[in-house]
């Protein structure tokens, strides 16, 4: 099984166990404003690039809002049932690509959208494959950093993601570390470095 498996069957379950008022960490959404988003990434492509381009928000927030009255079992079956035949993300390479950070994203942010939430237990399987997406992407997430940014797991592993004046060592399971990349704040890392490059990396944007 892929990440973007996986996770996609968790935040479907995480889903259905916590309703759809639930706070999340993606801003203001709840959990049904959550699940929208996701259906409209891969059910409505004419609107799909207003998740991105902030011009063409107003085709997203319309495409999401069309999912207002769905029931809640029926949107969150939509999302297990994975995505369209006709849609890219139906190709496992893309769904892969494209979902396996989404997906686990987004559902750490559904599991930690409310107080009392602990990082799930560690998944040889699961950390392997957060562990390469971060080195493939870390960099670019982490863009706006003044600083050099590195990353290091708590067995030792660790990898640059970019060099500049300085530098601060984050240190963290693989999923935190994502997490933290992805610009989340309720995570489990620590920072090292002199406090000037520390300030200097919190401050900066984090993320897509």
């Amino acid at each position: 099984m892929s990440l973007a498996s996986d996770e996609r069957a968790a935040i479907c379950d995480e889903f259905e166990r916590v309703g759809d008022d639930r706070p999340t960490l993606s801003g203001d959404w709840k959990t049904r404003d959550l699940l929208a988003h996701l259906l409209v990434r891969e059910r409505k492509p004419w609107a799909a690039p207003g998740i991105l381009v902030a011009a063409l928000a107003p085709l997203a927030d319309r495409a999401m809002a069309s999912y207002a009255d769905t029931p809640w079992g029926q949107m969150v079956d939509q999302l297990r049932g994975g995505a369209p035949v006709w849609s890219p993300y139906r190709i496992p390479a893309v769904d892969d690509l494209a979902n396996g950070a989404e997906f686990f994203v987004h559902h750490e942010d559904v599991r930690r959208g409310a107080p009392g939430w602990e990082p799930r237990p560690a998944d040889a399987t699961r950390d392997a494959q957060l562990w390469a997406l971060l080195l493939k992407t870390g960099r670019f997430l982490h863009r706006g950093s003044p600083t050099g940014v590195v990353v290091r797991r708590p067995t030792g592993e660790q990898h640059v993601l970019r060099t500049g004046s300085g530098v601060v060592t984050i240190v963290g399971e693989p999923g935190e570390l994502v997490l933290h990349a992805f610009g989340r704040d309720a995570v489990r890392v620590e920072l090292e470095g002199a406090p000037a490059d520390v300030a200097a990396l919190a401050g900066s944007s984090r993320g897509i």
